[in-house]
């Protein structure tokens, strides 16, 4: 399977094909004369003597320092070299492959004057299964994802660490040479276009919305069924409510309640019973959830437009006509500042989905409000039953909180102030992508925990919940005494985090 990368077409999906090994990625025919067009406007520039930043300058506070055109194959080695120094432990393979795909599609757009050649060879090693090596730590969000993306510019000069597709470490000119490839010599403008882009904070981005989408509307089905559990009403998720106060989120939420307790026997068992309202984790979920699967879609949008853009700078807008230094224009295409902002708020509607989830279990696990045994065990007292299946899912959301930020509320000045104003957006993305997994773990502990509920009820759950009941109880049996859960919990938060392959379920979470 091939995926054409013209900077115009790309999306999420296709992007996570290539980072995860399942497609090859070419470049399109159309992009190729665009691409050449730029390039020829780069070399027109230095052969008419002519003075352009990130050309034939140096950079950030250097920008008027003029080098010698017989040094910009130097400057644009010595750029990447210089800038490749980060830190902490190294990037996963499909982050790193997902992050060199969103640069060469970047790329392909035809506004950064970089040869074709070069981005070949970004997409040549992605078909090979070569992956460099890339610290994690090092980005600001602001100048593009500098340091980890010079860490891959430089294994396309043939220095630094590569993964192969075995997990094998070499050095990338060895790897290189197993391959039949040489190292490639930069050229005027290829080092920054190569760095200068938000392509590390779109790999987390993209990876975590992937996660997001298959969990969001887990978690309605989850909160399904601790209603069910609960004998919790359905009166909540009436569609007039929703239509008096139409936020498309939460008229979602609602719906996707309906449908997972349509056909619930437990439900009208209690229809006259003399409970008027249930707690606010119940009653108001559809306010709490629908908000979040508004960011998520807010999210989806902005990564989107975002992987079909120019991020670097300066960028090349060729005129065959009417040559010259006009032809590149400087601007702040590579501060991640929208993408920091759009992480945050998910990273807080990812907390509000746990922090809610955590809610619902207390209450299930309360004897003097849910009506069920306490913490559910078999022989409250003698045994704690799922007591401490809370305990973990709080921990966890100690952990998320710990990640929330705001990131972009925290900024620092670089490179002498010229780089006065940065976003943190690398850092937002990745407590993003760390706090998606923990929801995971949280969605886990409440699935268990309502999942335990519902053997306290004679009837039949709503059709939703009862095809999620048979699945969870696949990985996790019910308890006859106390044993520990720890792997039982590993196993389902790692089958929500793969995305459950379970068909009677998928009707449920659309």
């Amino acid at each position: 399977m091939e995926i054409e990368l013209d900077g115009r077409n790309l999306s999420m999906e296709e992007l996570l094909l290539v980072a995860t090994g399942v497609a090859d990625a070419i470049i399109s025919e159309t992009a190729k004369t665009g691409i050449e067009a730029a390039t020829k406007t780069v070399e027109g520039i230095i052969e008419r003597g002519e003075v352009a930043y990130g050309i034939n300058t140096g950079f950030g506070a250097l920008c008027n320092t003029s080098i010698d055109s017989s040094k910009l194959g130097d400057l644009q080695a010595n750029l990447i070299r210089s800038h490749a120094c980060g830190i902490g432990e190294a990037m996963e393979v499909v982050p790193v492959r997902a992050m060199m795909c969103a640069r060469a599609n970047s790329l392909c757009r035809g506004n950064s004057g970089i040869r074709i050649e070069v981005i070949q060879r970004i997409l040549d090693m992605l078909n090979l299964g070569l992956t460099p090596v890339v610290p994690r730590i090092g980005s600001l969000g602001a100048s593009g994802d500098l340091a980890p993306l010079s860490h891959v510019a430089l294994t396309i000069m043939g220095e630094g660490s590569v993964i192969d597709q075995y997990g094998e470490f070499y050095d990338t000119a060895q790897a290189l040479a197993n391959n039949d490839l040489k190292p490639i010599q930069l050229q005027a403008k290829e080092g920054l276009s190569l760095i200068n882009g938000t392509s590390q904070i779109l790999s987390w981005l993209t990876i975590s919305h992937a996660i997001l989408s298959d969990l969001l509307p887990l978690a309605d089905l989850i909160l399904s069924t601790s209603i069910e559990a609960l004998s919790g009403s359905i009166a909540p998720s009436d569609e007039r409510i929703h239509t008096a106060r139409p936020h498309p989120g939460q008229a979602l939420v609602a719906n996707r309640i309906l449908r997972a307790l349509n056909n619930s026997e437990i439900n009208q068992a209690h229809a006259d019973c003399d409970k008027v309202q249930d707690p606010y984790s119940f009653r108001c979920a559809p306010q709490v959830h629908g908000p979040a699967n508004e960011v998520l879609q807010r999210l989806g949008d902005v990564i989107t437009i975002e992987l079909n853009s120019a991020t670097d700078n300066p960028l090349i807008f060729p005129e065959p006509n009417n040559p010259g230094p006009h032809e590149v224009v400087s601007g702040g295409n590579f501060h991640g500042e929208i993408l920091a902002l759009t992480a945050d708020a998910m990273n807080a509607a990812v907390h509000e989905i746990a922090s809610i989830s955590e809610r619902r279990m207390d209450t299930l696990l309360d004897t003097k409000r849910s009506g069920l045994p306490a913490f559910l065990a078999n022989e409250s007292g003698l045994e704690s039953g799922m007591m401490i299946v809370q305990y973990a899912a709080v921990a966890a959301i100690a952990d998320l909180r710990a990640h929330l930020g705001p990131h972009t509320t925290f900024s620092l000045s670089t490179s002498a102030n010229q780089e006065d104003h940065v976003s943190m957006g690398a850092t937002a993305a990745w407590h993003l992508f760390q706090s998606a997994q923990r929801l995971a773990d949280i969605l886990s502990c409440e699935a268990i925990i309502a999942c335990e509920g519902l053997e306290h009820h004679q009837e039949k759950a709503g059709d939703g919940v009862d095809a999620l009941y048979k699945h969870v109880r696949t990985l996790v049996e019910p308890l006859q005494g106390d044993r520990s859960l720890a792997g039982e919990m590993a196993d389902l938060a790692n089958d929500f985090l793969n995305g459950i392959g379970d068909e009677n379920i998928h009707p449920y979470l659309e």
